[in-house]
């Protein structure tokens, strides 16, 4: 197996910020405003390998109100439901 000799790009992130949807930056948005809700209440820290979760997610018509919001950790809120055996769960 031989490694590519080419470096990889460079990612263009002021490109992909000025393509992206205005859903998708209000979205950004309200994650943003529910972590900074729970930092000023001193539940979340910078760099603890916490995430503020919602409850109801956003893209089901979720809030980011204080009692939609609540403390995971990053593995928890990232992962799918997993079975006794490691398998994803169906929905």
């Amino acid at each position: 197996m031989s490694k590519s000799k080419n470096p990889p790009e460079k990612r263009d992130y002021a490109h992909e910020y000025a393509i992206e949807s205005d859903k998708r930056k209000k979205q950004r948005a309200e994650r943003n405003k529910a972590r900074r809700m729970l930092m000023r209440e001193g539940k979340v820290h910078v760099g603890d390998g916490m995430d503020v979760d919602h409850r109801t997610p956003l893209s089901q018509g979720g809030k980011t109100t204080r009692a939609n919001l609540r403390v995971q950790t990053a593995r928890a809120n990232r992962s799918y439901k997993r079975t006794s055996t490691g398998a994803i769960k169906g929905k």
